[in-house]
């Protein structure tokens, strides 16, 4: 078939076919090979090693939602990659950040804006950010057999919900469980100390700058107490990524914007080392 593609210059007739608007179900019906849930791993002893990503945090505000990411990726107790990322746009409103097995992760983050992207041209509209959230279990679904053998994929879900004005955070379990997530929510070996941090930090009206100020604050406490996250890295200009979502879109804090945040929270910390307080009342 791909000889008889070359030389008519037609499209397989797989692609002349009505089917489901699921990219996945596509794939799996025509070259089901291709999926990463379908590939089998040689048989091998103990824990696989390979990069791992770590701390995702994410936050709400009345405008939209912040989900922002470390850069570090680990193998077992050695730095993989100080530079890695892991907070993707999925599509216009959406955005996903990955923790778990650093690979897979970041094949299944394609393989979902293929998904989505395949769906608005089948369909000519976008999938509720309810409808999103539920592709990428099913995702996550696929990849259990990894899981087992130590390569799991564990993602963060955020977006802009244009029904209902406001933005919402999903989480995810290594089995494709779902949970909408209220106010904030972390993932990742440093996810303890993030959430910490942000339970003490939040609040409901809080803006978009406090909201970036918040999550660089997490992850600062993150890296703070766990070895596998990576604070800011003044000397190599290494910062976290920092994305937006708002009823304009999605949107990535530039370098230079997120050095100057992680810059003064890092001048409040030569001050107080532990960060700010909660307020009394």
């Amino acid at each position: 078939m791909e000889a008889n593609t070359r030389s008519t210059g037609r499209l397989p007739a797989a692609f002349l076919t009505p089917g489901s608007s699921s990219f996945m179900d596509f794939l799996g019906e025509h070259q089901p090979e291709m999926l990463p849930g379908n590939r089998q791993l040689p048989p091998v002893q103990g824990v696989i090693e390979a990069p791992h990503g770590t701390t995702i945090v994410a936050v709400t505000f009345p405008g939209g939602v912040v989900l922002a990411g470390d850069r570090r990726a680990t193998m077992g107790n050695m730095i993989a990659q100080r530079d890695i990322e892991k907070v993707f746009p999925a599509d216009e409103y959406s955005a996903v950040g990955i923790a778990g097995t650093a690979g897979l992760a970041v094949e299944m983050v394609k393989l979902f804006q293929l998904e989505l992207e395949h769906f608005e041209k089948v369909e000519g509209a976008q999938l509720s950010l309810e409808g999103k959230a539920n592709r990428l279990s099913t995702m996550i679904r696929s990849n259990l057999g990894m899981a087992m053998q130590g390569l799991a994929v564990v993602p963060l879900f955020a977006g802009y919900d244009v029904d209902r004005g406001r933005g919402r955070i999903f989480s995810y379990d290594v089995t494709g469980g779902r949970s909408e997530e209220r106010n904030y929510a972390t993932t990742g070996s440093g996810s303890v100390f993030a959430r910490g941090a942000m339970k003490k930090l939040f609040r409901d009206d809080l803006t978009e700058e406090q909201a970036t100020t918040l999550v660089v604050q997490a992850l600062y406490d993150a890296a703070d107490d766990d070895s596998a996250t990576g604070g800011p890295d003044v000397a190599r200009r290494i910062y976290p990524i920092i994305t937006v979502i708002t009823e304009d879109g999605f949107r990535r804090l530039s370098e230079d914007e997120a050095a100057e945040l992680a810059g003064s929270v890092l001048q409040a910390r030569l001050e107080q080392p532990d960060g700010p307080r909660a307020a009394l009342l």
